[in-house]
């Protein structure tokens, strides 16, 4: 097979770069454009210096019908809402487009708007693009024009929790979920809130209530298992860099907890047995297990009358762009782990 030859919209941010690191040496891939509202003409190692003596790329304004002209595929590294029309350029000039926003995620319009806050350039899309887990969507990702890519707080609450649900192991209501991440979670761009002495010594929750992965993480285990859930999810700030650690808080269905917790683990096992960067662990996951790789690590404990589960991942690579990477792998017909080791 000839190499795909794959494109970069929004290229300055931290999730293209991460995408570069994993595209740039892998073996069936030829990255010919990556495209930025500004900086055109400017090399990408100007932008991204880590990528200095690695590519000749360099940044040039978008257009979909050339990018559409020379690109297999194309990586939409842009925010909801400005990534929603673009893409529908890129996917209406005859290209197919992996989008890393949620404008596609959801299903429902008036979630999508209501959470959001922005009206949807293509209604009519939702509920007709598969959501990037290749773990459950795996077949229709292959037939996919348009794929959207899983937000990386859903993918820490998604894995542990669909197979548990899916089983009847755990109750469906009075789900807590609390999970940390680094702070390239935020975005490249510069905030008062992300700046090095308000982050720095410190951990903070945000988002309580309000997050927008919270109606994510509810629909996409609906679609997986069929059982709707009640969850509260929580997100926090931590001074790290990257990485995610999600512990949730189950009521097991099974009355003996020990019991529960052979259960829950046994049931992990086996639906991860033949996916080769998700396991479940005996010790405590913890993102430096994962750090800069495409790993997933899950485990589980009882405590007082809960299950709790723990999973770690990357949230530049698992939660973003070496997954981008496994949906182009499976939307291609290439080994799944093509390019991720």
């Amino acid at each position: 097979m000839s190499s795909l030859t794959v494109g970069i919209v929004g290229a300055t941010g931290y999730t293209a770069l991460e995408a570069l690191r994993w595209l740039i040496p892998h073996p069936q891939v030829d990255v010919v454009a990556i495209t930025s509202r500004g900086d055109s003409g400017q090399p990408i190692s100007s932008i991204h210096p880590s990528l200095a003596g690695k590519t000749e790329l360099a940044v040039e304004k978008f257009d979909a019908t050339s990018m559409a002209g020379r690109c297999d595929v194309v990586l939409s590294c842009l925010p909801h809402g400005a990534s929603a029309a673009t893409v529908r350029e890129l996917v209406e000039a005859g290209t197919r487009v992996i989008d890393f926003s949620a404008d596609f995620r959801l299903a429902d319009l008036e979630t999508y708007e209501n959470w959001y806050g922005v009206k949807h350039p293509w209604p009519e899309m939702l509920g007709k693009v598969p959501y990037g887990m290749p773990e459950f969507f795996e077949s229709e990702i292959t037939e996919a024009k348009l794929v959207a890519n899983p937000g990386c707080y859903p993918t820490s609450a998604i894995l542990p929790i669909a197979p548990l649900v899916e089983a009847s192991i755990v109750k469906t209501e009075d789900i807590i979920i609390d999970s940390k991440t680094g702070v390239s979670g935020a975005g490249r761009s510069a905030k008062v809130g992300m700046l090095f002495c308000e982050v720095n010594e410190s951990t903070a929750a945000y988002g309580i209530g309000v997050h927008r992965h919270g109606p994510e993480i509810n629909e996409l285990v609906e679609r997986i298992t069929g059982d709707s859930i009640q969850s509260i999810f929580t997100p926090h700030l931590t001074p790290m860099n990257r990485g995610i650690l999600s512990t949730i808080y189950l009521k097991p269905s099974i009355v003996d907890l020990k019991d529960a917790v052979g259960e829950s683990m046994a049931t992990l096992t086996k639906a991860y047995q033949n996916q080769p960067f998700i396991s479940v662990v005996e010790h405590l996951p913890a993102t430096g297990h994962v750090r800069g790789t495409h790993h997933v690590q899950i485990s589980l404990r009882s405590s007082g009358n809960r299950l709790v589960a723990v999973c770690a991942i990357d949230n530049l690579a698992k939660g973003a762009s070496s997954a981008a990477v496994q949906n182009l792998n499976v939307m291609f017909g290439l080994p799944a782990t093509l390019g991720l080791n």
